[in-house]
C-alpha cells in the first residue's frame, strides 16, 4: 500500500523497518512502531492515511506476537538497549570510515539510518543530550558527504564547523557550512518523486541496508572531538565516565529501589551489547553497575 503524501515525515523509517525485516526484527518492529506514534500525530484525518495506519497497526500487533519471548519486544528496557546500540554501532562503523577518509554509499547510508534509529528511540522516552548530538551530527555528515560527492569533491574527513540550526531533514538538507563551499542540494535514496510502498505489508523479499560491519569496530576510538559545542564521544557508543577501576565495596551501603532499577538497566544494557559482540561496550555498563552496587552512587 502506497503511503500517503501526509504521512511523507515517517517514509523513512518504514523503508528502515523493511530492510531490517529479517535482518533484525526487533529493529523493524520498532521502527514501525515509531512511524505509528509519529503518523497518528500528523494530519492524519483522511481515509487514506486512517487506512494505511490501521494496516499498520495490525502489522505491530502481528510482529508482537511473533516475538512475544524476545526480551526486546516484552521488556522496553532491553528493547531501549537492543536499539540505541544498533544505532551507536552504525554511528562509530561510519565515524571510523569518515575519520579514515573512506568515503562510500554504504557509510552515507550508516551516518542517515542511525540518525533515523536515534529517532525511534524516543519510543521509550525522553533523548538524552547525548543521542540527539549524535542524531543531528549522523543527519548532517550524511548529507554534507553525498553532496560532496554528487558535486565532484572531496570531503573533509571527521567534525568540521557546522551551523547549529542546520540538520538534514528526511534526507533533504538544510545546507552545511564548512571551510568549502555550502552544500544546499538534497540528500535523497531515491528519487523525489517515487512513491513509498512498505512491501513487507505484502508478500515479497526484504532488501539489504547495505551495511557491512567493518572489522576496525574496536573498543578503541578517536579521541573526543568538539565541534560549535557538538560533543562526539570517544567510541561513540561507550558510556562515559566509565571509572578504569572499582573501589573495594563499602560496607553498610544502602540502596534505594531506584539504584536497583538502575544497575538491573545496566546489566541489560551490558547483555545488549554482547548480543552484537560489543565487549567494550558490555563491560563498561557492567562496571557502572558494580559501582552503583558497591557504593551506592554513579
Amino acid at each position: 500500500m502506497a503511503l500517503p503524501a501526509q504521512l511523507k515525515p515517517i517514509q523513512h523509517h518504514l523503508r528502515t523497518a523493511q530492510e531490517h525485516e529479517k535482518r533484525d526484527p526487533v529493529v523493524a518492529y520498532y521502527c514501525r512502531l515509531y512511524a505509528m506514534q509519529t503518523g497518528m500525530k500528523l494530519e492524519s484525518k483522511t481515509p487514506e492515511c486512517r487506512k494505511f495506519l490501521v494496516k499498520l497497526m495490525d502489522q505491530l500487533e502481528s510482529m508482537k506476537k511473533e516475538l512475544s519471548d524476545n526480551d526486546s519486544i516484552s521488556q522496553e528496557v532491553v528493547g531501549n538497549a537492543h536499539i540505541e546500540n544498533y544505532a551507536l554501532k552504525m554511528f562509530l562503523y561510519a565515524d571510523n570510515e569518515d575519520r579514515s577518509g573512506r568515503f562510500h554509499k554504504n557509510m552515507i547510508k550508516s551516518f542517515y539510518t542511525a540518525s533515523l534509529l536515534l529517532d525511534v528511540l524516543s519510543v521509550f522516552g525522553e533523548l538524552s543530550e547525548e543521542n540527539i548530538q549524535h542524531r543531528k551530527y549522523a543527519r548532517w555528515k550524511a548529507t554534507y558527504i553525498h553532496n560532496c560527492l554528487k558535486n565532484g569533491e572531496t570531503p573533509q574527513p571527521g567534525p568540521i564547523a557546522m551551523d547549529e540550526d542546520e540538520e538534514a531533514d528526511e534526507f533533504g538538507a538544510e545546507g552545511s557550512s564548512g571551510p568549502g563551499p555550502s552544500h544546499g542540494a538534497s540528500f535523497r535514496g531515491g528519487p523525489p518523486s517515487e512513491s513509498y510502498e512498505d512491501k513487507s505489508l505484502h508478500p515479497g523479499p526484504s532488501p539489504g541496508i547495505g551495511f557491512t560491519p567493518s572489522p576496525g569496530l574496536g573498543p578503541s576510538g578517536p579521541p573526543t572531538t568538539t565541534y560549535n559545542n557538538i560533543h562526539i564521544p570517544p567510541g561513540a557508543h561507550a558510556p562515559a565516565n566509565t571509572p578504569a577501576e572499582l573501589p573495594p565495596p563499602a560496607g553498610g551501603v544502602h540502596l534505594s529501589p531506584e539504584d536497583f532499577t538502575k544497575a538491573q538497566k545496566y546489566c541489560k544494557y551490558a547483555g545488549s551489547a554482547l548480543q552484537y559482540e560489543d565487549v567494550s561496550t558490555a563491560v563498561q555498563n557492567l562496571q557502572k553497575a558494580l559501582k552503583l552496587l558497591t557504593t551506592g552512587k554513579e
